[in-house]
């Protein structure tokens, strides 16, 4: 018996130790003139976690640009082209070739202030919503009041219901039009009142609809980007530096939003023991 508690003391140490290392191995540091911003990657978004690392791993981000800044929004970078880029060179549309396939986990995770998402190319090109393979962008965000949470709330689930609503009559296409044919109004609007309850109690079981009470305390209290959820892969957040990100939004910038003075960055991995 003690023979096997031991065994247990030993393996539950071994698996805190991996669990504390894996942790550590998801830290980053991205170093800019104006400081240094520390982020932890989630571990459930494995591939962007690990192309990411990736990338630092080989230097790729060293001396790249955040080339598009765009106040009490979201500051943005990794496009291979930034680095040594003129002042009228074009950025933001710069890949490497390959994307890395769509890991959005929301409502677990969201655009809230601080959050690490990958950018990508809009929905008519990309409707998989596949991820740059290294571009990112870190929010800023802005507040809201709980009274735009409910208005934003009762909007999305009335899109929804009419999405759904919509699709329903289209499936139930020939129905409909017998009762057309027969000029049975009354069937007619009885089915399709119907088919519009079914809508709402299909809306009802989204959850993705109505904000958690973790994003409501981050929304009012911290600021966000909450247009952005659902739509971006975010891969990581925040964890120290939240100011130096600041000095970064407040620069000036020109039409494009890119900053008018060069802000470069690096980024490292943070070694599992420190």
């Amino acid at each position: 018996m003690k023979k096997i508690f031991l065994l247990l003391i030993l393996i539950l140490t071994m698996t805190t130790n991996s669990a504390h290392s894996q942790e550590k191995d998801s830290l980053v540091l991205i170093t800019t003139e104006f400081g240094n911003i520390k982020l932890k990657l989630y571990d459930d978004t494995p591939l962007h976690k690990e192309n990411f690392k990736k990338l630092i791993t080989e230097g790729f981000y060293k001396d790249l640009l955040f080339h598009r800044v765009i106040k009490n929004f979201m500051i943005q970078g990794g496009d291979p082209n930034s680095r040594n880029a003129s002042d009228t060179t074009a950025l933001g549309s710069g890949d490497l070739g390959y994307t890395i396939p769509a890991e959005i986990k929301f409502p677990k995770h969201f655009n809230k202030r601080g959050a690490l998402a990958a950018a990508r190319t809009g929905n008519d090109s990309n409707p998989e919503k596949e991820s740059s393979a290294s571009q990112f962008y870190i929010v800023t965000g802005k507040t809201y009041s709980e009274k735009e949470l409910n208005k934003i709330e009762t909007e999305r689930v009335e899109r929804q219901v009419q999405a759904l609503y919509n699709n329903l009559q289209a499936d139930n296409k020939a129905k409909i039009k017998e009762f057309y044919s027969s000029g049975d109004r009354d069937g007619l609007a009885a089915f399709r009142q119907g088919l519009y309850a079914q809508s709402q109690e299909t809306a009802k079981t989204d959850s993705t609809l109505v904000f958690s009470p973790e994003q409501r305390l981050a929304y009012t209290k911290e600021g966000g980007a909450m247009h952005l959820d659902g739509e971006y892969t975010v891969f990581g957040e925040v964890v120290e530096g939240m100011d130096v990100i600041e000095k970064i939004q407040q620069a000036k910038t020109d039409k494009k939003d890119r900053p008018i003075k060069d802000i470069k960055m690096d980024i490292t991995l943070i070694p599992a023991n420190n």
